[in-house]
């Protein structure tokens, strides 16, 4: 908001019948003309393949729209919005409270979290909403829910923190959500989540609902990771975030049984990265990882969000269990390492891989596309649609691991491999789920 930054004021219930008809309206004055439309349309060619019928059916070049709401985040009109409300659009416009129309630019997309992040030029400054720390918010805290549902226009519903730190829902790969039971309905994505310090809490993603309405379950993305993205917009040069260099599990019923620990928390850790933030802080495998820098870890997927919203060479203390006894260290945040070079190439040839763009997976680049950072190797990144490999189902994010049973290490050695003289061919493929033998000319 606009002015000074507003004390929080302390958490208590209401202690009398005059307290009960406070209104919120002072809130909402302040924060609505911070909460924005998003409108976005892209044309889209639909064609049966026969311009016959293509004329008598009414196909060809269509104009496809769809809305959302964002968020003000600076006075000079940064606003932040969900990734799946202007994804594969050509065209958008924010619409500011005062109904004036802007043209906005994008500066970030990050589908891992779900946020995009737009700039408008209004040649004045604007009203923008401050953050809130979401870290510090408590269930049973109340919360305001501002958007544009169904697109009937700005609307503000009002609930509480129904449950934090939600991270069994498949919204996006950063599985960390504050619930609230403020309606949140369709077009309120990308809106504002308040609290009533007029504070943006989260941003609101999604709902869980079977009619599509509001049925008291909605999500938002809490303002840390917000934050985080926001900062990486203003920076440029892409979004890279600190990272744990390691795998982990979540610590189930069964496996906190089998370690002998009274419940089932944190995150059990696999396979190490060596020297990477985990290994520096003197993790070993089959640790278990139950807090970073004060906050407790739930899981496998808290841990990756207390770690993902840190700064790179932030410091924090970390405690794990190492055979039931408590042990403490520091971790030192840290990017993951940008090697190998991509080295992205396009294949051409007479092959089974002519047309397939191909990369080398660094630990950076597979945190990127939602890989295991610890694989490595050459990486699937485009096949051309209509290619033998296309029609064979090879598709991005497939790791090569060998040809005719040579084993690839880079893009360079499968360039090597695949280009030599042969009347057949043998391709080990890594899906994810299982591991394929594509056999070609046998």
């Amino acid at each position: 908001m606009k002015g000074e930054a507003m004390t929080p004021a302390p958490r208590r219930v209401p202690g009398d019948a005059a307290e009960v008809k406070l209104s919120f309206a002072p809130i909402v004055e302040a924060a609505a003309p911070a909460v924005v439309n998003v409108y976005t349309s892209r044309v889209v060619n639909r064609s049966t393949g026969d311009p016959f019928f293509d004329r008598f059916f009414g196909v060809g070049p269509q104009r496809q729209n769809s809305l959302g709401s964002g968020v003000i985040v600076s006075r000079d009109g940064v606003i932040v919005t969900n990734n799946h409300v202007i994804e594969g659009m050509t065209e958008i416009k924010v619409v500011l409270a005062d109904r004036r129309e802007f043209s906005a630019k994008v500066l970030l997309t990050d589908p891992q979290t779900d946020l995009a992040v737009l700039r408008i030029a209004a040649g004045e400054p604007l009203p923008y909403l401050e953050f809130a720390n979401s870290d510090a918010a408590e269930v049973g805290d109340i919360v305001l829910a501002i958007g544009n549902p169904f697109g009937v226009g700005q609307t503000v519903t009002n609930g509480i923190i129904s449950a934090l730190a939600r991270t069994a829902v498949s919204i996006s790969d950063y599985q960390f959500f504050i619930q609230t039971d403020a309606a949140i309905n369709p077009g309120n994505s990308g809106g504002a989540l308040i609290d009533t310090d007029g504070k943006l809490l989260g941003v609101n993603t999604a709902i869980y609902s079977r009619s599509g309405g509001s049925n008291g379950i909605g999500f938002a993305i809490p303002s840390r990771l917000v934050q985080q993205v926001i900062a990486s917009a203003m920076r440029g040069g892409g979004l890279a975030r600190p990272w744990v260099g390691a795998t982990t599990e979540t610590v189930t019923a069964d496996l906190a049984r089998a370690l002998k620990l009274d419940r089932p928390i944190g995150a059990i850790v696999g396979d190490l990265y060596p020297g990477g933030p985990l290994a520096k802080a003197g993790v070993r495998q089959g640790d278990v990882v139950v807090e970073i820098g004060g906050q407790p870890v739930f899981d496998a997927e808290t841990l990756r969000y207390r770690v993902g919203v840190q700064n790179p060479g932030d410091k924090a203390p970390i405690v794990f269990l190492r055979n039931g006894a408590r042990v403490t260290g520091e971790i030192v945040f840290a990017l993951p390492p940008d090697l190998p070079a991509k080295d992205e190439r396009t294949l051409s040839g007479q092959h089974p891989l002519n047309g397939v763009t191909l990369a080398n997976l660094s630990p950076r680049f597979a945190e990127e596309i939602g890989l295991n950072p610890l694989l490595g190797g050459v990486v699937v990144t485009d096949v051309a649609q209509g290619s033998y490999a296309w029609r064979s189902r090879l598709r991005r994010g497939y790791r090569i691991l060998s040809v005719n049973r040579s084993r690839v290490a880079s893009v360079a050695d499968l360039q090597r491999e695949i280009s030599r003289p042969a009347t057949a061919w043998e391709i080990e493929v890594d899906r994810g789920d299982r591991t394929v033998v594509w056999r070609i000319g046998r």
